[in-house]
């Protein structure tokens, strides 16, 4: 298995998010959190299953909040670019691959 490596903006979005369902509802956010981590243990095993939204970008739907996980797959790594809204600015997240074509 590839190792997962996020955008500092990735991580703090799912924290943004976490939080914002908990204060909403006890235990949201921790639930919010376990969705993610099914997300990511998926695209750790399947990398390429989820669909190409882009050259390199994918997306990771989560079922049950309305948030995609956008990935990018290396040769060496899966970095995830952005925990993004899906009804919120559509693809801001697109400036962060340059970032990680870098790496």
């Amino acid at each position: 298995m590839k190792q997962i490596v996020f955008h500092p903006d990735a991580e703090v979005e799912i924290i943004d998010a976490a939080q914002y369902y908990e204060a909403h509802k006890s235990g949201l956010g921790s639930d919010f959190l376990g969705e993610v981590e099914q997300a990511l243990d998926y695209i750790s095993t399947n990398p390429e299953a989820s669909p190409l939204i882009g050259r390199r970008s994918r997306r990771k739907i989560l079922w049950r909040f309305p948030y995609n996980l956008i990935y990018a797959v290396y040769p060496d790594r899966i970095r995830i670019v952005a925990c993004a809204h899906q009804k919120r600015r559509p693809f801001y997240w697109r400036k962060r691959l340059d970032y990680t074509d870098e790496q």
